[in-house]
């Protein structure tokens, strides 16, 4: 018996070892999550989205790539962490609620989480309801790494084993969809152009990823 216990207790280490090895080493770095934030979130997918939920929760169908526009991870949080938009009128006309993205990975490649991964975060018109977010810190001026594309491989890797992840996008194919029973946007001439992070990266990480049989772009 006590040979039997020690068997099932060393299948059962080797086997949290192996999904420990899977998975991508994440460092939480929370964002403000209060009341307002809860309120404005579900009044974004109500007005938006045209989604009247009890919870601001999203259930991840796809994943988009961003990059920030600056150059450090503190800035990205600073601008992120407060609950309400500090200016941005072309934002505000829609919504109060500061934009957001439940990841950003740094140019070594370190993942931080900023928000719970199922939880909506305000990144991308008419697909926030359904889409995590993943911001990589760097510009036109600063393009992304290597590490940070070994990264959102990983990370991407990691979401699809905990939800049917269909579609990787970056956030300049976003109006790709505008066509589809994908987009929820209730005003149609809501829309900013976007170019992060490029073809390049895009067209690379997508061909990194064959074992996920994503679906392709619309």
């Amino acid at each position: 018996m006590k040979f039997a216990n020690y068997l099932m207790t060393g299948a059962f280490l080797l086997l949290t070892s192996m999904l420990l090895a899977q998975s991508p080493k994440i460092i939480q770095k929370p964002i403000t999550w209060d009341k307002d934030r809860i309120q404005l979130s579900l009044d974004y997918l109500k007005n938006r989205h045209g989604l009247t939920q009890s919870a601001p929760v999203i259930h991840p169908k796809m994943v988009v790539v961003h990059w920030t526009a600056n150059n450090s991870v503190r800035a990205t949080f600073n601008t992120f962490n407060p609950t309400r938009l500090p200016g941005r009128p072309e934002l505000t006309k829609a919504s109060a609620l500061n934009v957001s993205s439940q990841f950003v990975i740094d140019r070594d490649g370190t993942i931080y989480q900023l928000l719970p991964d199922s939880i909506f975060a305000r990144h991308t018109i008419g697909l926030n309801y359904c889409a995590i977010g993943i911001e990589n810190i760097g510009s036109r001026q600063h393009p992304l790494t290597d590490a940070q594309l070994k990264a959102n491989e990983e990370l991407i890797r990691y979401l699809s084993k905990k939800y049917p992840i269909e579609f990787v996008l970056g956030h300049h194919e976003y109006q790709r969809f505008r066509k589809t029973s994908w987009w929820k946007e209730t005003d149609p001439n809501y829309i900013t152009g976007k170019d992060d992070p490029g073809d390049k990266f895009m067209n690379e990480l997508r061909k990194n990823l064959p074992d996920l049989k994503l679906n392709p772009l619309p």
